[in-house]
């Protein structure tokens, strides 16, 4: 690492799951939706809440709430879909994860990121980058490529069930 790199800030998208903030990096962020009807996909995990319809692309929506064994999210007018870009295995998916409210992209300095705690930490270490602060609040910075796995997010099965979206006939 650069010494550029060890003084550059990082953007991160903060979002609220229960009492806790988390923090995605930017990058991986395409865009933050409204909550719309989500099929379900016969045969899915259950933190998988099935897929949305976005410009015509399938994408699977997982509920993080479920996946780090809390209750499921409830539909509120906070409620949120993060769509964000994944590297699994050398591929590059699209998903969209609940959450229960987004609130803003804050900058955090890598002096203010300290590792994750080994014991003692609610979630599980592999899934977190660090713990940032601002604010005298505490933001699990999540590593969202780990959260999830290639059988979590079978490429063009999802549940065994193969995902097949209607495309609009183009106009001609």
């Amino acid at each position: 690492m650069s010494d550029n790199q060890e003084h550059e800030t990082t953007q991160f998208l903060t979002f609220r799951l229960e009492d806790e903030m988390f923090a995605l990096n930017v990058d991986q962020v395409r865009e933050v939706l409204d909550l719309s009807t989500i099929t379900r996909v016969p045969g899915a995990p259950d933190f998988m809440r099935g897929v949305i319809n976005v410009r015509g692309r399938v994408v699977p929506v997982m509920d993080l709430r479920l996946k780090f064994n809390l209750t499921k999210t409830e539909k509120s007018m906070n409620t949120r879909i993060v769509v964000m870009e994944l590297t699994l295995e050398g591929e590059k998916l699209v998903v969209g994860a609940l959450a229960d409210s987004v609130h803003e992209v804050c900058e955090l300095e890598p002096g203010r990121i300290e590792k994750p705690p080994k014991i003692g930490s609610r979630w599980r270490s592999e899934f977190i980058k660090g713990i940032g602060k601002q604010n005298d609040q505490f933001i699990i910075i999540l590593d969202i490529n780990s959260v999830f796995s290639m059988e979590d997010l079978d490429a063009g099965e999802i549940g065994g069930a193969e995902i097949v979206l209607d495309q609009e006939p183009e106009a001609g």
